[in-house]
């Protein structure tokens, strides 16, 4: 059985402050402005009647559309890990991931004219560290571990105000409201 990995996030002690935003720019080395996880003030009818902040990115999906829109097998969904990576390497700067992942999770660096994304920190995990978004969240509204795990701690698909079209996709991405419920029935 392949692993599955993916976050949570818990809508209802979520503050706002971007420390998972800025610790995932620091850990990856990212310019100013360029970011792989990104916290986000959802529109008022967007709210759920909870908090209106979410921290988005990769959704390290089961059915990722920035791997079967790849030309050169440089974005794969790595099945050991349970992730969605990306070779550098094998990467032409086409930008084809970026268009297919309907969550805006990846980009291209100008600079070494590649696409990069969240790779859920590998190199932090393998030396048994959370990652760095996880790490450095203050209230512990972002976590991440097996899919499983975070689906028996409340966790459930997100609704369309976090993640659109997530049938498409299959996302690991899980979200818990308040009452534990996760999102939409």
């Amino acid at each position: 059985m392949m692993k599955r990995y993916g976050f949570l996030f818990d809508t209802a002690v979520c503050v706002g402050c971007r420390a998972c935003q800025f610790a995932c720019r620091e850990e990856n080395g990212l310019i100013p402005g360029s970011y792989f996880r990104r916290v986000l003030l959802l529109e008022p009818e967007h709210r759920l009647g909870y908090t209106g902040f979410y921290s988005a990115g990769c959704a390290h999906c089961q059915e990722p559309a920035c791997v079967k829109a790849c030309p050169n097998g440089a974005m794969y969904r790595d099945e050991e890990q349970g992730v969605v990576l990306h070779n550098d390497g094998r990467c032409i700067g086409c930008g084809a991931c970026v268009w297919a992942c309907p969550y805006g999770a990846v980009s291209v660096d100008c600079e070494k004219g590649k696409a990069h994304k969240c790779s859920s920190c590998l190199s932090r995990r393998e030396q048994g560290r959370s990652p760095a978004c996880t790490a450095a969240c203050p209230t512990g509204a972002l976590r991440f571990g097996p899919v499983e795990d975070l689906e028996k701690a409340g966790g459930r698909l997100p609704p369309a105000e976090y993640l659109p079209d997530g049938g498409r996709t299959n996302p690991s991405f899980r979200v818990r409201d308040h009452a534990g419920k996760g999102g939409e029935p």
